[in-house]
């Protein structure tokens, strides 16, 4: 079994093709959104409790814009605060990704923190960047933001002076500090999280995105940000099944997943099209 410190989200995005990229929402580079900003979770859910289900993207720039749903004082800062959660989640229904987030954060309250997290780590790379720090401090150890650094530096070479890594870190601490795999404030402490299906079948959504199939799924990156074992990941994808969020088959070591409730018709014709292009 692969440990975290063999996965990377880097591989597996770049492995897909560019118009497979865009179709599911995926964002590479060494540009990314926490120059500036976190996750932003109390925006994006005041956002999505303020803008309908069935929304299209211009009823998401409406909101924030026309009707400060977001509190800003000024207009200037109501489009910095747009370009930011379209950077980090793409608030377009067109984009998979963010259209089966908008589905599951419905469904689940208690997933969004980690609903969240897992789109953003999708779109901004710098973020993909510390989590494998994150991922293997130790629950009820301090974190040390030093392995963070190393790790932003490593990924993006010297393109980042001393004090914007400074501010990359703090704001990513911050970030997963809002996803519940931190706790405190300026001393951060590494707590577990758990793995509700909702989180679950986004998390296999998203190793299925970039090619993952069977047992793989719970073998990602993506799986390992839920704290919990692959063995474990089935027992919750099975609850996940039994909530009609994913099909799942099992045959003595063998393991099927598949998501027939969370794509459009349409979504699963240009599926198979890109998958037939790249073959």
């Amino acid at each position: 079994m692969a440990t975290v410190s063999d996965l990377n989200f880097e591989a597996d995005i770049a492995a897909l093709a560019p118009g497979q990229s865009v179709l599911w929402g995926f964002r590479s580079g060494d540009r990314g959104t926490h120059t500036s900003r976190t996750i932003m979770l109390d925006e994006l859910s005041h956002l999505l409790d303020a803008v309908p289900g069935k929304a299209v993207r211009a009823d998401y720039a409406d909101a924030v814009i026309a009707h400060n749903c977001l509190g800003k004082r000024t207009t200037a800062t109501r489009k910095l605060s747009l370009q930011r959660l379209t950077e980090l989640y793409a608030l377009d229904p067109q984009v998979i990704l963010f259209r089966v987030l908008r589905d599951l954060w419905g469904r689940s309250e208690t997933s969004r923190p980690l609903l969240a997290l897992l789109l953003a780590l999708a779109r901004d790379p710098l973020l993909r960047a510390t989590a494998t720090a994150v991922l293997r401090t130790p629950y009820g150890h301090e974190f040390a933001r030093q392995s963070m650094k190393d790790a932003l530096t490593d990924a993006v070479g010297d393109r980042l002076n001393a004090a914007t890594l400074d501010k990359v870190v703090r704001n990513a601490s911050s970030s997963w500090t809002q996803s519940g795999h931190f706790r405190g404030r300026g001393r951060k402490v590494r707590q577990r999280v758990e793995a509700t299906p909702a989180a679950t079948a986004f998390a296999l959504l998203l190793g299925f995105a970039v090619g993952r199939r069977g047992r793989l799924l719970f073998e990602t990156l993506w799986a390992a940000v839920l704290d919990t074992s692959p063995d474990d990941l089935v027992d919750v994808a099975v609850d996940a099944k039994r909530l009609g969020l994913l099909d799942l088959k099992q045959s003595g070591s063998m393991i099927d997943v598949s998501f027939p409730a969370l794509f459009t018709d349409k979504e699963r014709e240009l599926i198979h099209g890109a998958h037939r292009q790249v073959g």
